[in-house]
């Protein structure tokens, strides 16, 4: 498996990864495609490919000293199988590489899974977001240093 930058070829097998993995929170094929199409500035796609085909998509925002893992999944058939972790390791080598300090991301409230997975990478709440889902559910948000500035050691 390989982790590359998502292209504008890419626009179908990301949507449908986003409506098969996210459901009603999932993007539209439209800004999908805007975003691979480099019409969003700071917004960063990779992709996942194995054997099969693309497997998972990530992406990412970076913003000065600030990066936002916006998305990550990866096909059902797939999960603990390491994908999530080459993708988030490619999404922390961009945002270092991109000057961010800190990466931040938003968890659903009810997502234990996903809870572990951050948590074991050094990822900890910093905040919580009430209602911040369609369906009304709590967003944590999480953060991880990257070494330097926001709450790095000295």
């Amino acid at each position: 498996m390989r982790v590359r930058p998502a292209t504008e070829a890419d626009v179908e097998v990301v949507a449908a990864s986003e409506t098969a993995n996210l459901g009603a929170d999932a993007w539209s094929p439209g800004l999908v495609a805007e975003g691979l199409a480099g019409r969003l500035p700071t917004v960063h796609y990779l992709v996942a490919e194995g054997d099969d085909g693309v497997v998972g998509h990530a992406v990412a925002s970076l913003a000065g000293d600030v990066a936002e893992l916006q998305r990550i999944a990866v096909t059902a058939t797939r999960r603990r199988s390491g994908v999530a972790t080459a993708l988030l390791d490619e999404v922390l080598a961009l945002a270092a590489t991109g000057g961010a300090d800190r990466v931040l991301l938003e968890v659903r409230e009810d997502n234990a899974g996903a809870f572990a997975f951050y948590a074991a990478r050094g990822f900890v709440e910093v905040d919580r977001r009430r209602r911040y889902y369609r369906d009304g559910a709590t967003a944590v948000v999480l953060r991880r240093s990257l070494g330097r500035g926001c709450g790095a050691a000295s």
